[in-house]
């Protein structure tokens, strides 16, 4: 692969630290959830990585809505990371609810989700390694 843009963060401390990114751009206090014990005055690696992949699965959506000529620019994508244990170790899960434009058809909204989840970088990485369930609202 021939990368088009490196991101660089440095997190320290773990869930119970800073990550900060090269630029400045990104700089959060991190904290585990209530749910695992933290007292969830930070963000978290779930978040963050629910935010990343639903921008870059609606960027996605974009890139095959405009091949097929379909405007799909109203479309909001929300993700959902689910972290639990998995034997010695924890796993992650992912939704994707995909909420299209008013009057795009069932058909055509499947076929073009269904697309974007081909072309998505993290799509790509996830697949085969984690379960990502597609849900269009």
């Amino acid at each position: 692969m021939d990368a088009l843009y490196t991101a660089v963060a440095t997190a320290t401390h773990g869930r119970e630290g800073r990550a900060v990114a090269s630029d400045g751009k990104l700089d959060v206090q991190l904290a585990p959830p209530r749910e695992m014990g933290g007292d969830g005055q930070g963000t978290n690696p779930e978040q963050l990585f629910a935010a990343g992949y639903a921008a870059c699965f609606a960027s996605a959506l974009g890139v095959v809505g405009r091949r097929a000529k379909v405007d799909v620019s109203e479309a909001a994508v929300t993700g959902e990371v689910g972290i639990g244990k998995q034997g010695e170790g924890f796993a992650l899960a992912v939704t994707l609810r995909v909420e299209l434009p008013d009057g795009l058809d069932g058909e055509t909204g499947r076929a073009l989700v269904e697309q974007a989840h081909q072309v998505c970088p993290y799509s790509n990485a996830t697949r085969g390694n984690i379960p990502v369930e597609l849900v269009i609202e």
